[in-house]
């Protein structure tokens, strides 16, 4: 290959590559695919999940699929996504910790907005399941009911935020009680361990996400389908 042939090779190899950066270069692109590594979802519930318009929401998806990080399934006159595999979850978990270290705005947005979090008890996933072993803990899915089907930690009871007050009798008060949501910036677990501690149960939130449970190997359940 002379000198002409291995710049074009490598101006076109690592353009190919950057179809992955341009793809995630949008916020409301990242936030569709935490959301697609709960579960897979229609577009219809992306929307709604996303506040956004199913058009626009539509349009995102289709630069995630042009450079190959969600598929579509169609069924009938519905399109459900999901990510392509579980490296496009592991690559916004690395860009998301890149983030963490280099940029110090996130500190101050998630300071700015998540005003509470630092009086919430935290515990990581390490510890989690550690303490799965000797059930010490009641372990709480705060998350929609289908992202739970799809995948939880082994022994969580399926309470979402909205149901939580109403079911507070049948929580122990005598253990402690470990809340996960989406993500470490998802707000349903904070919103859970706020309210269980105003009714005096000792709550923590689980400093991760389900997805980040799972990226690490540990063990999940599954609701089987009806």
């Amino acid at each position: 290959m002379d000198k002409a042939g291995k710049r074009a090779f490598k101006i076109e190899l690592f353009e190919q590559f950057a179809r992955i950066g341009k793809a995630l270069a949008s916020g409301r692109r990242l936030e569709l695919v935490e959301l697609l590594a709960q579960k897979e979802h229609t577009v219809e519930d992306l929307a709604r999940l996303s506040d956004m318009s199913v058009a626009n929401t539509s349009q995102h998806l289709q630069v995630l699929r042009s450079a190959r990080l969600v598929e579509v399934r169609r069924q009938g006159l519905y399109a459900s996504y999901r990510l392509a595999d579980a490296r496009v979850f592991r690559l916004w978990q690395a860009l998301r910790e890149l983030g963490e270290s280099r940029i110090a705005e996130i500190d101050r947005v998630v300071d700015s907005f998540l005003t509470d979090r630092k009086s919430l008890k935290a515990i990581s996933t390490q510890e989690l399941k550690r303490r799965l072993k000797d059930r010490s803990v009641v372990i709480l899915d705060v998350r929609p009911p289908d992202e739970y089907c799809a995948g939880h930690i082994p022994g969580a009871r399926s309470i979402p935020v909205a149901e939580l007050e109403a079911r507070l009798k049948k929580l122990p008060k005598n253990r402690e009680i470990v809340a996960y949501c989406r993500g470490p910036y998802c707000v349903l677990a904070d919103e859970a361990v706020a309210l269980l501690r105003t009714h005096g149960l000792n709550a923590l939130r689980l400093e991760q996400g389900f997805p980040d449970w799972k990226a690490q190997g540990f063990p999940v359940e599954h609701v089987p389908q009806a």
